[in-house]
């Protein structure tokens, strides 16, 4: 671990829906800053492959990257991406806030929970699992069902609304 949450031997790529080379550039010296010493590869910069369906900046992908994974983790996206992706074959892992959103509907699975709390969670069942054979694991993918994963959020935030609606209502 390095302290962003990321295994040592992960492939990070830059990919931005408002894409302008100064803002990659300053994306990957940060990320280089913080992984430092890692193996860490981060990719984006050079981009060589567009994602089919997707108009300009935004198709712009690394062979090496999101373009050849399969397995794409999509922290703050949006649903065009993530559609393209699944239908590029990539099994597409969302965290978004809002269970009702495309990314939501769109991803393989998907985290509702704020990105902050999602990548240490991430982390801590990336561990959990580590001992668990690849069959098991496959097993656990093809059997997760984000529609009901989308529905058990919504009944979540439902139930904390109406037990703290006093609360919201102060809000509103």
């Amino acid at each position: 671990n390095n302290g962003y949450g990321i295994p040592d031997r992960a492939r990070i790529e830059v990919n931005l829906f408002h894409r302008s080379e100064k803002r990659v550039k300053a994306i990957v010296s940060h990320l280089k800053k913080g992984l430092r010493g890692k193996t860490v590869e981060i990719l984006g910069a050079k981009p060589n492959r567009r994602i089919p369906g997707l108009e300009h900046a935004r198709a712009l992908s690394s062979k090496e990257g999101v373009y050849g994974a399969d397995v794409v983790l999509v922290p703050l996206e949006d649903g065009d991406r993530a559609e393209k992706l699944v239908e590029m074959g990539k099994k597409v892992i969302a965290i978004d806030l809002n269970p009702l959103s495309r990314t939501s509907r769109k991803a393989t699975i998907t985290i509702v929970d704020n990105i902050t709390r999602a990548i240490p969670n991430i982390e801590l069942h990336m561990k959990k699992l580590s001992g668990k054979s690849r069959y098991e694991l496959e097993k656990m993918v093809s059997e997760f069902d984000n529609g009901a994963n989308l529905e058990n959020s919504m009944n979540e935030i439902m139930r904390n609304l109406e037990k703290n609606k006093e609360e919201v209502r102060k809000v509103c």
